[in-house]
């Protein structure tokens, strides 16, 4: 596959390596060094502006009329690829990913002047309030109702595993409005501050110790008509619409592409019977076996993307590659710990700050090792689990 290779690609690919690796300060590259975790508000905020600054590299998706760079699906392919071989941070999705593309299509040209220049300059960081305590992979039985009154919706109710929302500034979510009909109908998406009086976010700390999911409660939290986007009761197709823009690199290929190549330079370094364990035959054929499937994955996702149509064209493609790609994630990950051995199991997340100058316990990856396995067992539930992206294929493609 020749999709990403040109010459002017790789003009394209030289200048990111080089915005990376000169002009992105060190301690984001250093915090950034280890898999699934995000920055804070003010380090995501630095980096989406100097992104901004190159030319809106913040929203790399985005046509040139919102400000956005108007990069070719290669394009976006090759940046998103070079961030992660490069250990850059990741990009706030929410905001400029999920949010974004929907208020283009449904939102007001109110809402679209006034939350568009935000997502892109890094100003607002955003959340997704989906999910519910009995509303996962059945998000259409969500409950948290937005009842109207005048001018004003009134919530009640709570979302859960909402990521990052303590230190986001905004949320967007689906809300109910009406319980007469299917469960499909009466949901409606609104926008709201979280700093909304009757809202509350707390923590739910995870067994790795990390801070990365909250439980949002609503108690009479009013939000104004012009925050809804769309026709009230009418969520569930933006709701679509929103999951449908995941589609674009959700096989996470190049994050697995960065975690294989880590993977190789433990396993060169780590001893076993006295030589390096990547000399190791049986070794050497997981991590091969690793290699090749990924390079498949690669191969299957660009097909798709660059294809005719791209990314929007894709049905049950998007499921395919959600399945492999979080399965491969987990392998890679599962290898690291192999690959360790006894420095796989302590974790040491101090290790992992800019300046840290104390002796590491092993190697610098126990700072991370540990987490970011058990964090990936997550991998094949959020974004619709496995289990469901395996119906949706036995559904569409199968006929079953």
């Amino acid at each position: 596959m020749n999709a990403i290779d040109s010459p002017e690609l790789e003009r394209f690919r030289a200048e990111v390596r080089h915005f990376v690796r000169e002009e992105l300060p060190e301690h984001l590259r250093t915090k950034s060094r280890t898999e699934r975790f995000s920055l804070g508000s003010e380090d995501q905020k630095l980096f989406l502006r100097m992104l901004y600054d190159k030319g809106g590299w913040s929203c790399p998706g985005w046509p040139r009329e919102w400000g956005g760079p108007g990069w070719s699906y290669p394009q976006q392919y090759v940046f998103e690829r070079e961030l992660s071989l490069s250990y850059a941070p990741r990009i706030n999705q929410f905001g400029s990913c999920m949010l974004a593309p929907a208020l283009m299509e449904f939102g007001t040209e109110q809402q679209k002047n006034r939350y568009l220049p935000q997502i892109l300059k890094g100003e607002t960081l955003w959340c997704q309030g989906y999910s519910e305590p009995a509303a996962g992979s059945d998000l259409a039985s969500l409950k948290c109702r937005a009842e109207r009154i005048g001018d004003e919706y009134v919530i009640n109710g709570t979302k859960i595993w909402t990521s990052d929302a303590h230190f986001s500034d905004c949320l967007f979510g689906l809300f109910r409005t009406d319980s007469s009909g299917k469960k499909q109908f009466g949901i409606t998406v609104l926008l709201l501050d979280l700093n909304t009086p009757g809202v509350e976010v707390h923590p739910i700390i995870k067994f790795d110790g990390q801070h990365e999911l909250n439980q949002i409660f609503f108690t009479d939290v009013r939000v104004p008509i012009e925050n809804r986007v769309g026709e009230e009761n009418d969520g569930w197709t933006i709701a679509k619409h929103i999951l449908g823009n995941e589609r674009f690199g959700s096989a996470e290929v190049s994050r697995s592409t960065a975690m294989l190549e880590r993977l190789k330079e433990i396993a060169a370094r780590e001893l076993t019977n006295g030589g390096p364990l990547i000399d190791n035959d049986d070794f050497a054929e997981v991590v091969a076996h690793a290699e090749l499937e990924l390079q498949a994955l690669e191969f299957t996702e660009q097909r798709y993307l660059f294809g005719p149509g791209g990314p929007d064209a894709m049905g049950p493609e998007a499921s395919l590659l959600k399945v492999r790609g979080t399965e491969i994630q987990q392998r890679i990950s599962e290898l690291t710990m192999h690959a360790l051995a006894y420095y796989a199991q302590p974790s040491v997340p101090e290790q992992l700050e800019h300046g840290f100058n104390d002796d590491f316990v092993g190697s610098w990856e126990t700072g991370y090792a540990a987490r970011s396995y058990f964090a990936l067992r997550a991998a094949s539930i959020y974004s619709g689990t496995n289990e469901i992206q395996k119906n949706i294929i036995a559904k569409t493609v199968l006929g079953l």
